[in-house]
């Protein structure tokens, strides 16, 4: 006779692997339109004659889009279902991307990219909730924080696709904006067939539902949880009440101090290599691809090590680590250094930078009961998004200003200030369930941290 387990004491599957390649290609395709249109931009501007106020625009345009999506998206995820969500955004990016192909000037490109960057930051929270509902305990953390890998493994393609691309000629561009289609497309048809969170529907008062969906999935020997899911009314502002406040200030402050150094950097990088000396053609476009391809080697290992070590080291350690890196290679800028160091310097940056922003998957899913999961994922998406943006459509006249040193010496000290925020605010929720990491700011107060970290140890 099987003995009765739940979900999140399941070991991995291949259905565990299937809801990750479909939450996973939120994260894929965002950093590959993220990264196609800094390819695009550099073939762009010949044809336009556009100032810099205008390529920010249409840098900042995804970024900016990514606040309402993930704002708006978010509360809708946690309000009319995760599934359905899933799908309508889909629909919209394929429209767009299709649409792009056809613009004649670069205020209709700052518009289409703008939508996009709605529907990739309602997106998030859908994905995010879906990986974190019907993961294992056990497994939870590298499964989320694998979700951002493919962010780096999308934005490597694009820029690989753009480097390919780049022989069409004058009209490359469009087709590099175009080809975000195809994976879109992919995920569209893929998503018809997964189903609906049942931690969502039970939270609705939908456990007869929720319930058929895990045995048919599982088995009968399977249920949804030992602690009941209760129903609950989703409402926007419960995000900041009960403790949670503080979790929307921690996960906010250390993801966008992650991503605003991540984005303005990696949009630019051909510049910044340009800047190191390493323009001869088209080879600062591949060298942005390599680097984000090896940025990954760190990705692996801290998956590994989230789920051995817990939480808050693997994330404190990267922020120290590619603070450091970023402060090297701002000494170093303008001594005319080999490519293959400045190479190794930016790996070493990005690996840890991949390690830590793993982390923007686990924390967000982890800190929030399943009533405002989505809608707290897709708020700190939005915020986060926000400073991205501004920090992108900044960056060009920051590089241009102040020069490359001291644009690497700022990063260097944003994450740095990540760091410090990690160290004094980060909580550890290894090997809990998701009732228990969702109330663990309660259990604090109520001063039972031993049971806290009892249960951590099991």
């Amino acid at each position: 006779m099987n003995k009765v387990r739940t979900m999140d004491e399941l070991p991995l599957s291949r259905f565990h692997y299937k809801m990750f390649a479909y939450a996973s290609g939120s994260t894929f395709i965002d950093g590959y339109i993220i990264g196609i249109i800094a390819v695009a931009l550099s073939v762009m501007q010949s044809q336009f004659d556009m100032s810099l106020t205008m390529m920010g625009s249409i840098g900042m345009a995804t970024l900016a889009g990514m606040f309402v999506g993930g704002v708006i998206g978010g509360y809708l995820t946690d309000l009319i279902g995760r599934k359905k969500m899933f799908v309508i955004d889909m629909l919209i990016m394929a429209v767009v991307s299709i649409l792009q192909f056809f613009i004649n000037d670069p205020i209709q490109l700052v518009i289409l990219r703008f939508i996009l960057g709605i529907a990739i930051g309602a997106d998030y929270p859908i994905a995010g909730a879906m990986m974190a509902e019907f993961s294992p305990k056990r497994n939870r953390g590298s499964l989320l924080g694998g979700l951002n890998g493919l962010w780096f493994v999308g934005y490597a393609s694009s820029y690989l696709a753009g480097y390919f691309l780049l022989s069409i000629g004058d009209a490359s561009w469009r087709w590099m904006l175009l080809s975000s289609a195809i994976p879109v497309i992919i995920m569209l048809v893929a998503r018809l067939n997964m189903p609906e969170s049942p931690l969502w529907l039970a939270s609705k008062g939908r456990e007869k539902e929720a319930n058929a969906i895990v045995q048919k999935i599982f088995g009968d020997h399977v249920i949804m949880s030992r602690e009941p899911e209760t129903k609950e009314r989703t409402s926007f502002l419960d995000m900041f009440r009960n403790g949670y406040g503080k979790w929307i200030f921690f996960v906010s402050a250390f993801w966008s101090l992650q991503v605003i150094p991540t984005f303005g950097i990696g949009t630019y990088i051909p510049e910044i290599l340009a800047q190191f000396g390493f323009a001869n053609g088209t080879r600062e476009y591949l060298g942005a691809a390599v680097i984000n391809i090896i940025y990954l080697v760190g990705l692996l290992p801290a998956l590994y090590l989230i789920e051995k070590y817990g939480r808050r080291p693997t994330l404190i350690v990267p922020f120290f680590v590619s603070s450091i890196s970023l402060f090297v290679l701002g000494a170093t800028s303008g001594l005319h250094t080999s490519f293959v160091f400045i190479l190794v310097l930016f790996i070493i940056y990005g690996t840890f930078n991949t390690a830590m922003g793993a982390h923007d998957w686990i924390y967000p899913n982890e800190l929030f009961p399943t009533h405002i999961r989505g809608t707290a994922m897709g708020f700190i998406t939005g915020v986060t998004r926000l400073a991205s943006a501004i920090s992108t459509f900044f960056f060009p006249f920051i590089l241009d200003t102040f020069g490359l040193a001291a644009t690497l010496y700022i990063c260097g000290a944003l994450f740095f200030i990540g760091f410090l925020v990690s160290l004094f605010m980060a909580p550890e929720t290894k090997n809990m369930s998701l009732i228990q990491t969702s109330t663990i700011n309660k259990t604090r107060n109520k001063g039972h941290d031993s049971f806290v970290s009892q249960k951590n140890i099991n």
